[in-house]
């Protein structure tokens, strides 16, 4: 009887050791980890859904829908005076509307990558320093004018009528 009780003493007392010393050893990896991956460090703002006018010669051909999400420092995003979600929405209006930096009437042509870069460097110009660092997309999408007037007309369509179960036909 004493033999059981030492050894279930014996198993608790190294079960306890080995427990607590790998709690230790993986704490102390944690904290001396130095910041390795890129976006760890940085937050994400998320700009709203944009619908931009795609204009050409005084016609409206359509429609790009983008959502954007930007990395920042925290630090220097808490510094900025505006939210940084009119920033966005601002030059993006101004990139593709006003200075056309991009042609939206000729979407097979578009550059995914140029665009991400453009709108990258541009804020960061505006703003005089590095604040964004990566531009990713959440959704874009372009829609001629008669995809949304199609859209359009069938949400004026009255639903279909519902049948029960047991109804024919």
């Amino acid at each position: 009887m004493i033999k059981l009780v030492i050894s279930g003493v014996w198993i608790c007392a190294v079960t306890l050791a080995s427990v607590y010393f790998s709690l230790q050893a993986s704490s102390g990896n944690s904290a001396g980890k130095e910041k390795t991956d890129f976006f760890g460090g940085l937050d994400y703002v998320r700009s709203d859904l944009i619908s931009i006018p795609a204009i050409h010669q005084g016609e409206v051909r359509g429609y790009f829908i983008t959502r954007l999400v930007y990395t920042a420092e925290p630090d220097v995003l808490e510094s900025l005076s505006l939210p940084p979600e009119m920033l966005i929405t601002d030059e993006l209006f101004s990139l593709l509307v006003g200075d056309r930096v991009i042609d939206l009437t000729r979407v097979e042509e578009f550059d995914l990558d140029a665009f991400r870069v453009v709108v990258r460097d541009r804020l960061n110009e505006r703003l005089d320093r590095k604040v964004f660092h990566e531009v990713l997309v959440e959704q874009m999408e372009f829609l001629t004018k008669a995809e949304v007037r199609n859209k359009a007309r069938q949400r004026r369509l009255p639903p279909p009528p519902i049948k029960s179960v047991g109804e024919g036909g």
